[in-house]
């Protein structure tokens, strides 16, 4: 059933001078937030009095905080506290869950409803109170289920919590249960209705999708759309919560009203000018987790005007790559570090790096090994040792020694240039 109001709230219809003179009240909130209770944020913050902040352009004298720089903090910290002294929560009742992301990077849920702020997404999606969402996010340690089941909950929907794997069960639950919408990566959407069609089957009733966690180019959102469902991409991170959504005018990623979102030129801290491609840097307004200048990696543009629905907030082209060599994977994160840890486990590689690359509209793994070892054995060994530290699975390449290119390149990532 389709909500019947046009927006989630009114904050979607502000005007730009009072969404800059709002989100600059809470952005000083935060910051003093942050230099009473996030030590890995007071250095960075020294210069900063929020009560005088006057300008959301003062951030930009702020150091950019990277998913590395958390990494390191959170592995120099836990003894103490898992997150890298960035968040104020700690166990107990104010922190109901605590979640672990690849790497591990650790990341805490508040107790606020819909902590993650995706109600905002799903409701320009068109899911709606009384609708059953079929939740295929994992369910395990990581909290993307969670994130598309709080915003759900929040609409007043009902979640079946499907998770990943075990195609068949999913398949026969959605049968039966006739859920109206989906949740979960685009490539598992995918597998699922060609699976059924191919059998001669349906999934009756389903309309909608929120996807997030890989790519979904034009192409598959109209496949999906001859399919009878209605794709609308959904831009998060388990750090961040909602950074940008897709609504039915399908002209870019309107921005969450709880965030400030920076486009510097890749390596640096400079702001480039509006419609400049460059990294997506995001200030999340939550005080118990306050990332400031936090760099998610990927490379985007603010599009000129509003978007087409009568949203006022500013929108992100989508996503353009990588600023880096990390990738995004159906829903996971690949870092170069993985590779490290691929050649430090299985002695027997000299070398390897990691293609990603789109087959048949899915994300498609191949990890090349330069080894002194052949074989099937090996290699599966190679790709269970993969799934192990990145839970994702890949073909294994064997290559001769000295044929992999020697640029330093450990991830290369192909989907943009497809």
């Amino acid at each position: 059933m389709t909500s019947s109001r046009e927006y989630f709230d009114a904050l979607e219809t502000r005007s730009i001078d009072q969404r800059t003179a709002e989100q600059l009240a809470a952005l000083r909130s935060v910051l003093t937030a942050a230099q009473e209770a996030a030590p890995a944020l007071k250095d960075g913050l020294k210069d900063i009095d929020p009560s005088q902040l006057r300008d959301v352009d003062a951030l930009s004298n702020t150091p950019i905080t990277r998913k590395s720089d958390l990494f390191a903090r959170q592995r120099a910290g836990l003894h103490r506290e898992p997150f890298g002294g960035f968040s104020r929560l700690r166990k107990g009742p104010g922190m109901p869950r605590l979640f672990a992301s690849p790497g591990p990077i650790y990341e805490p849920q508040g107790v606020q409803p819909d902590y993650w702020r995706m109600a905002r997404a799903l409701h320009a999606a068109s899911f709606g109170a009384d609708d059953l969402v079929h939740n295929a996010f994992s369910y395990h340690m990581t909290p993307g289920a969670f994130m598309f089941e709080a915003g759900a909950h929040a609409l007043g929907c009902t979640v079946f919590p499907a998770g990943v794997g075990q195609t068949e069960q999913q398949i026969a639950a959605m049968e039966e249960l006739r859920p109206d919408a989906y949740c979960g990566t685009p490539g598992f959407l995918r597998i699922l209705l060609e699976k059924t069609r191919a059998q001669g089957r349906e999934l009756p009733g389903l309309r909608v999708a929120s996807v997030s966690g890989e790519a979904c180019p034009a192409s598959q959102v109209e496949w999906f759309k001859s399919q009878g469902v209605d794709v609308f991409q959904t831009y998060a991170t388990a750090d961040l919560g909602l950074i940008a959504y897709e609504t039915v005018a399908r002209e870019g990623f309107v921005l969450d009203e709880q965030v400030i979102v920076q486009i510097v030129e890749p390596g640096t801290s400079h702001v480039v000018a509006d419609g400049e491609v460059g990294e997506v840097v995001v200030t999340v307004l939550n005080p118990d987790y306050p990332l400031v200048r936090f760099s998610t990696g990927d490379l985007s543009a603010v599009l000129p005007g509003v978007c087409p629905t009568g949203r006022t907030a500013p929108r992100l082209e989508g996503w353009l790559g990588r600023a880096d060599q990390s990738a995004k994977v159906r829903g996971m994160f690949v870092h170069p570090v993985h590779i490290d840890q691929i050649v430090q486990r299985v002695p027997q590689v000299d070398k390897c790096r990691l293609i990603i690359s789109r087959v048949n509209e899915q994300d498609h793994l191949t990890l090349q090994l330069e080894s002194l070892e052949q074989g099937t054995a090996f290699a599966d060994a190679v790709a269970a040792a993969f799934r192990d530290i990145t839970r994702l699975r890949t073909d294994v390449q064997l290559v001769s020694a000295g044929s992999l290119p020697a640029d330093g390149l450990k991830v290369v990532d192909e989907r943009a240039l497809a």
